[in-house]
């Protein structure tokens, strides 16, 4: 969104608030975020019934920009502060919000891109880097003894596409190829290091074509210098929140994700689209 258009929205409570409300509307139409109906009444309150399930409901109950402490000014202006990579800490003093206020907006945010994570919904092809990674600890190494404490994420890229980062119980052969064959369509090439767990590879459809680090790092088309350069971009984002928690690591890799994958676009809309969206339902 260009800045002239935002300026514009955060001018005013009802354009800020007719913004968003507009993201919350299927087809144009509003619905029951409980049954789906379209048929509602309108309540004094403002609010609206469904005509199916009686629900009372507002234009964003259900979704993960219910969030009652924010006006809709505040979540735009937090929605382009996210965007620009500001800490919680200079989040809160830019909008005089206190910090839990800020953290749990944007733990919401956070959330929401995991809910909307790319996560194979089409197989990835063509050329594939493959590559393990360990993030946190004390103790340097990647293998052995030096991942002691570390998580270890696992890292799919398509050359020219997007990157797919997991975290994963192990680095055994059983749980990469498992999710490489969940991942990457048959047929494709597939680049990896010379790591045992990916040796079976060339026996579940793919061609397979290892780089010898202890020799080279490149050699012609094989190496994957690609998803390598992803670890290093992760790992000089984290800095900055200074120690994430196991738990909350998830979210934090999601959102690295997210912002490598779209980090040619304008990601205002797409977070604004994914906070008006519908919060999944448990089974």
């Amino acid at each position: 969104m260009d800045l002239n258009r935002y300026h514009k929205l955060v001018r005013s409570e009802s354009r800020a608030k007719k913004y968003l409300s507009k993201k919350c509307l299927k087809n144009g139409h509003r619905f029951c975020p409980r049954c789906y109906n379209r048929k509602l009444y309108k309540l004094s309150s403002g609010k609206r019934r469904c005509a199916r399930c009686k629900y009372s409901f507002h234009d964003f109950s259900g979704r993960w920009i219910n969030h009652g402490r924010l006006s809709c000014v505040q979540w735009l202006s937090l929605i382009k502060l996210f965007e620009l990579e500001l800490s919680v800490r200079k989040m809160a003093e830019q909008m005089n919000l206190a910090y839990n206020t800020v953290y749990h907006a944007v733990r919401k945010i956070r959330c929401s891109i995991l809910a909307h994570a790319f996560d194979a919904k089409q197989l990835m092809n063509g050329e594939i880097e493959l590559d393990e990674c360990y993030f946190g600890g004390r103790r340097k190494g990647n293998r052995g003894r030096g991942a002691a404490g570390k998580v270890p994420v696992f890292g799919i890229l398509e050359r020219h596409g997007k990157v797919l980062v997991s975290v994963v119980p192990n680095v055994t052969a059983q749980t990469l190829i498992s999710l490489t064959v969940k991942t990457v369509r048959r047929g494709s090439i597939v680049y990896t290091d010379k790591f045992r767990s990916y040796d079976s590879l060339m026996f579940c459809g793919y061609r397979h074509l290892k780089i010898d680090h202890g020799k080279r790092f490149t050699s012609g088309k094989v190496y994957i210098n690609g998803l390598e350069g992803f670890w290093s971009w992760a790992k000089e984002r984290l800095i900055k929140h200074h120690g994430v928690s196991k738990e909350n690591f998830p979210l934090y890799l999601k959102e690295l994700e997210f912002r490598y994958n779209h980090r040619r676009t304008d990601t205002f809309e797409i977070i604004s689209d994914y906070l008006c969206d519908l919060v999944p339902k448990c089974d």
